[in-house]
């Protein structure tokens, strides 16, 4: 620990010395806009356009729950004009983290109604990006706050963010339109994480998952039964598991009730450029796309082969 204080201090220090004192939109100076987590990263890229510089904290790829911010982290949010966090008790450890920083943060979830974790009460499911519907307020959100940080250019964030918000609603609609078809007995969502509360709601499915957030660990006994017993009763054809964590639980409810690993899905980070998902807007694609198709399987089944976003070799 002293160590790491002693390397925060030095970074510090640095960074203090050369960023200067000039605010956002003042003459050869960058606007730079930070994020806790690359989702969000890329919605507030796609409002602020060229306005704005805008970094996640963590890289493509990377678990959100449990992160731990480096010195340069501290660095990066001392140089920072805004910052950008989810809120709903996603990133723990963001109140420390902003106690070490001056630039002005905004919670892009405040304006929102939580949907409670089944069983916790009080406790708020945070993954409300996941829904096309809320998406809309996050980008609303962020437009506020970037017109409030830097005023000059608030008729650009304001075209940006109803042409992004005009997206994210097909996307959305698509989602509902696709599913129609599929079996009242057959609307259920099977996930290794509860991360998809949300969504579920806006597609009228219901959600069975094997643990609430990833920072609950892994799947119990209980809970892969439970799955099991679900899956088996309501003929459910697929089941999905997250981009973060281990798929090895869910391929053992697939084995034991006789469904299909319906593939790979994406909840807390995009992808490499790459990836199947990039963006935010291909994130949900990728995802509508594959559970979509897994919940619209025939009799005949797919093999995992064929489903999207799956390595059956990894």
């Amino acid at each position: 620990m002293p160590n790491f204080l002693a390397a925060v201090a030095l970074l510090t220090s640095s960074a203090l010395l050369v960023s200067g004192c000039a605010g956002p939109g003042q003459e050869d100076d960058e606007f730079v806009v930070l994020t806790t987590f690359t989702v969000i990263a890329d919605m507030a890229k796609n409002v602020a356009g060229e306005h704005a510089r805008v970094e996640s904290l963590t890289k493509p790829g990377a678990e959100i729950h449990g992160y731990e911010p480096t010195p340069s982290d501290i660095v990066r949010g001392l140089e920072a004009d805004l910052i950008l966090d989810n809120g709903l008790g996603l990133e723990a450890w963001f109140a420390d983290f902003v106690q070490d920083v001056n630039a002005p943060h905004v919670t892009l979830s405040e304006s929102l109604t939580p949907i409670p974790i089944e069983g916790r009460e009080g406790v708020p499911n945070p993954h409300a990006w996941m829904s096309p519907r809320e998406a809309v307020h996050y980008v609303e959100a962020i437009r506020a706050a970037l017109t409030e940080a830097d005023p000059a250019h608030a008729d650009a964030y304001a075209f940006n963010a109803a042409r992004y918000t005009e997206e994210i609603e097909s996307i959305g609609s698509t989602l509902v339109e696709d599913l129609a078809e599929v079996s009242e007995d057959r609307r259920v969502l099977v996930t290794c994480e509860g991360a998809w509360s949300y969504l579920a709601r806006d597609a009228s499915l219901e959600e069975v998952y094997l643990w609430a957030t990833n920072s609950d660990g892994a799947a119990t006994p209980q809970s892969v039964a439970h799955a099991i017993h679900v899956v088996t009763q309501a003929q459910v054809p697929s089941v999905f598991c997250e981009s973060t964590v281990g798929p090895e639980a869910m391929y053992a409810v697939a084995a034991e009730s006789g469904a299909e690993f319906g593939g790979i899905l994406f909840v807390d980070s995009l992808t490499e450029e790459d990836g199947p998902a990039p963006t935010y807007l291909a994130l949900l694609e990728h995802n509508v796309r594959t559970i979509v198709a897994g919940l619209t399987v025939s009799d005949e089944g797919v093999s995992p082969h064929d489903a999207p976003g799956v390595d059956p070799d990894a």
